[in-house]
């Protein structure tokens, strides 16, 4: 006799793969690569507030200028001539974005009140006033002798969408949890001062950064929805522990869907790159955001 009912139960549909979101709007990105000097903060800062005119000129919403834009990274000058923030370098370039009508990030050496520097990146907003002050906290070995490690995070809501700061190494993948972070904080965008270095003998031909660079933004864009921009400096680096080494540009943004504009990668690439980037749309909000990371196979128990 045939059954009357089944009691097996129905093989679901695959599950398709999580889709990105549409997104809901556009920032006009500039990364400015610019040449920076090492001990030359007045020759290094008037280039600063020349890039911030071209990419108005360009309409840009927003400039990002690389890491230690004062006296590059780990030059010795920056242990006894570093200035406070707010202070003489920070309001050369609050003046330049007011007067430009732009939003600014840059990276500059911050002297604390208690005598310490600081690696940090402001964001200035486009009345010229500092939003966002951060200090880099994932510091490379050779550069802990010039810089203290930072202990905040910080994620802003502006006009162009919720954005958070960090600089350089905090990208590196054992630096990660510092991104993973700013996107629970909700972070649409994550904007990194840099200041990417190798060695003199490196070429266009063989290109360090798929790893080292476009992996862990390719990570975090991925996970969580987020477009992760990072702007470096060019130039040979004179003085301190990388003395002979240079800076490249290579500047990357990538989201969700890969790497959306790259700078040309040479020592002597001192140019602006402009990219219209989709402001991505982020619903989730605190446990959402790990249900949703589960949804995508993320393993919260596991070590990597």
């Amino acid at each position: 006799m045939a059954a009357l009912f089944s009691f097996r139960k129905p093989i679901p549909p695959a599950a398709a793969p999580p889709a990105v979101p549409a997104p809901v709007g556009t920032l006009r990105m500039g990364m400015g690569q610019l040449l920076v000097e090492g001990g030359e903060p007045a020759r290094n800062l008037a280039r600063a507030v020349e890039q911030i005119a071209q990419a108005a000129a360009q309409k840009c919403d927003l400039l990002l200028l690389p890491e230690t834009l004062d006296f590059a990274w780990t030059h010795p000058s920056a242990l006894y001539e570093a200035q406070p923030i707010p202070g003489p370098f920070s309001d050369v370039l609050c003046r330049a974005a007011a007067e430009h009508g732009l939003y600014v990030c840059a990276g500059l050496t911050e002297r604390a009140a208690d005598g310490r520097n600081y690696n940090a990146a402001i964001l200035i907003n486009p009345q010229g006033e500092i939003i966002v002050k951060y200090h880099k906290i994932n510091l490379l070995a050779v550069e802990q002798p010039f810089y203290a490690v930072g202990q905040t995070l910080n994620v802003v809501d502006t006009p162009l969408g919720k954005i958070g700061v960090n600089v350089c190494a905090d990208n590196y993948l054992d630096g990660l949890p510092i991104g993973h972070t700013l996107a629970r904080m909700g972070a649409e965008f994550i904007i990194a001062p840099a200041s990417w270095t190798v060695d003199y003998s490196i070429t266009e031909e063989n290109d360090p950064y798929q790893e080292k660079w476009v992996k862990p933004f390719s990570i975090l864009a991925k996970l969580y929805n987020v477009v992760v921009i990072s702007t470096t400096s060019v130039g040979y680096i004179v003085g301190g522990p990388y003395e002979g080494k240079k800076s490249v540009g290579c500047s990357l943004a990538v989201d969700a869907h890969g790497v959306q504009a790259q700078g040309a990668f040479n020592e002597f690439a001192g140019e602006l790159v402009v990219a219209d980037l989709a402001r991505p749309h982020r619903p989730e909000r605190g446990t959402d955001i790990g249900l949703m990371l589960q949804r995508k196979g993320y393993k919260f128990d596991q070590l990597p």
